[in-house]
């Protein structure tokens, strides 16, 4: 297991301030990862800040993949690696990128994918694409389901938000047996359903409806 670097502790700490203070967040089910087992946690995606929400909600550092442009810059890429971030060609089949994932996962560390894809234009949820599930049945490691719900629908400043996970889910709970498209497919279903329970929970929360 990767240990945090110490530039992660100091980002951590001065960016959870500015998020409390810019972004004010609540948080259902935090700091829930065990701390020596690797997990894949399965989050729509609404803004660019999605991946600081959600480390800042775990004592956990999560991995994120992050498009290689990011990485031009190399004062701004030595602070994302050591936030977690690795690159992936988005124009490629990204299998470099699958293999450091796998890697992560095997060595214990917990990997943060937005199960959509890309970044909702609407703020509804999308379809789930099989990447999550593939690197799940490949390594044999369980899916948290996290949804983050916004009053304003996107990531606004001085807006609420809502970061809240959901049980860990098995191979086995997903049905993911032969490692098919088929069973990808379901296994994402039953994923997205998850996070939609977790939404619509929160959505009816900030309508007064709960």
């Amino acid at each position: 297991m990767k240990k945090k670097p110490v530039t992660y502790h100091i980002i951590k700490t001065l960016g959870s301030v500015f998020l409390k203070i810019f972004y004010p967040y609540e948080v259902e089910n935090g700091c829930s990862l065990p701390e020596d087992e690797g997990m894949i946690v399965c989050s729509n995606h609404i803004s660019n800040l999605d991946p600081v929400l959600i480390n800042a909600t775990q004592n956990r550092l999560l991995h994120f993949m992050a498009k290689k442009e990011l990485f031009k810059n190399k004062l701004f890429a030595a602070i994302i690696r050591n936030c977690g971030a690795f690159p992936v060609d988005r124009g490629h089949d990204g299998g470099k990128a699958v293999g450091t994932a796998e890697e992560l996962l095997n060595d214990e560390n917990c990997l943060g994918i937005f199960i959509e894809g890309t970044r909702s234009k609407t703020g509804n949820l999308g379809k789930p694409h099989s990447g999550a599930l593939r690197i799940a049945f490949a390594t044999k490691k369980p899916i948290v389901p996290c949804c983050i719900t916004c009053k304003s629908v996107f990531v606004k400043p001085f807006k609420k938000i809502k970061i809240s996970y959901g049980k860990p889910l098995t191979c086995e709970d997903l049905g993911l047996v032969e490692g098919n498209i088929k069973e990808y497919r379901a296994a994402g279903e039953i994923v997205m359903g998850k996070i939609a329970e977790l939404r619509a929970k929160h959505t009816a929360e900030f309508e007064g409806k709960s």
